[in-house]
């Protein structure tokens, strides 16, 4: 649907997950956002109806190694941290479109697009 297209730019993708959101989720992790080795951005890929496709791409730092074995386990994670808070992501999602009914999401395996590349998938359905 164009109207998603358009609803998801830039500039809202960054509302919904802001950059430094990457630096908050290492600190608490590692106690220092330096540690981290990627970054994450979310990335409208497109719709199904009432199902919104996103990934959340993550981006090896400059002179660090994004390996399998550092995002493989990341759905598990990232579906439950509260600093990256998918439910209240698929909830903005939502209030985006004009649909806060019955929102539902769920999160993909890990897919390595190249060494210095790896995406989650992100399905959000509107009910």
């Amino acid at each position: 649907m164009a109207r998603y297209t358009d609803i998801f730019n830039q500039e809202m993708l960054a509302e919904l997950f802001p950059a430094d959101r990457t630096n908050d989720f290492f600190e608490a992790l590692f106690g220092d956002a330096e540690e981290g080795s990627y970054d994450i951005s979310l990335v409208y890929t497109g719709d199904n109806g009432d199902t919104v496709n996103f990934e959340l791409q993550l981006k090896q730092r400059p002179g660090c190694c994004l390996a399998c074995n550092l995002t493989y386990g990341l759905p598990q994670v990232f579906s439950r941290h509260p600093i990256i808070n998918i439910k209240g992501l698929a909830q903005k999602v939502g209030e985006a479109v004009g649909r806060t009914e019955s929102v539902d999401w769920q999160l993909g395996r890990t897919q390595e697009k190249s060494r210095e590349l790896h995406v989650i998938p992100l399905q959000v359905t509107l009910g």
